[in-house]
């Protein structure tokens, strides 16, 4: 089961002042595989549960292709024609085109075809955060009962990265491979985003050529402006503490 990870309670500095200049309140994580370090930023949130958002669908691509719901990344998911309100999503769509622009009404339809009962059975698992789903099966991990902490991001993070998760090799391979986002002769991060309307999230990892460093960011959202500040936080402080 996902525990809490106890991570060293000194607050970082660097992040803290990061934070700070853009009038974030939040937490975000960053530990390295090889090293063990970590760089924390309020230590008390990142052990709190919040609902996870669209960084769910980390696990929930690896659900849908456990029972076969989808393919692969390449199965094309069907537009039903209606305009919705960010139009990347207004066209037929694969995993590999759908998650990195956060399809809602894609995982929505695979969510439809999974059944309640089993996602229970999946997330019971692995785990993965409270373990609860909610009410609505399409939108349970954007308003539902779910919720998981920014520690245990980490935890799931790390066993995916291992591929010590209960599922096939092939699946983890075509989950990783869509949550890419950047690589360069540097560094390869593998990341997703999260926003439930009022708690941001960025959660991922970068691959050095020396280390393994997973993060875990999440944040109060008071207005769209901030949205943004998910994914600065994370680069500036990957940067400050020499990283990438």
């Amino acid at each position: 089961l996902l525990a809490i990870i106890s991570f060293s309670s000194a607050q970082d500095k660097d992040i803290k002042t990061i934070f700070k200049d853009k009038k974030a309140q939040g937490t975000l994580i960053i530990t390295s595989m090889k090293s063990h370090t970590d760089y924390v930023n309020n230590q008390a949130r990142a052990d709190i549960g919040y609902i996870p958002a669209s960084t769910f669908k980390i696990f929930n691509t690896l659900i849908a292709l456990d029972e076969t719901v989808i393919k692969d990344e390449k199965e094309v998911i069907k537009w039903d024609g209606k305009t919705r309100g960010y139009a990347p999503w207004n066209q037929d769509h694969t995993l590999k085109s759908g998650f990195p622009v956060s399809c809602v009404w894609c995982y929505q339809k695979l969510a439809q075809k999974i059944g309640n009962e089993t996602y229970l059975a999946h997330l019971k698992r692995v785990g993965y955060g409270n373990q609860q789903t909610g009410d609505e099966l399409t939108t349970f991990w954007l308003d539902g009962d779910i919720r998981i902490s920014a520690s245990q991001q980490i935890e799931f993070l790390e066993k995916l990265y291992a591929s010590d998760l209960p599922y096939k090799k092939e699946h983890i391979r075509i989950l990783k491979d869509i949550m890419l986002i950047e690589k360069t002769s540097e560094y390869t991060i593998r990341a997703k985003s999260g926003w439930s309307g009022d708690i941001g999230w960025y959660v991922g990892w970068v691959e050095t050529k020396d280390d393994i460093w997973f993060f875990a960011l999440n944040m109060d959202i008071l207005d769209r402006s901030q949205l943004k500040y998910r994914v600065e936080i994370v680069m500036e402080t990957l940067k400050v503490k020499r990283i990438i």
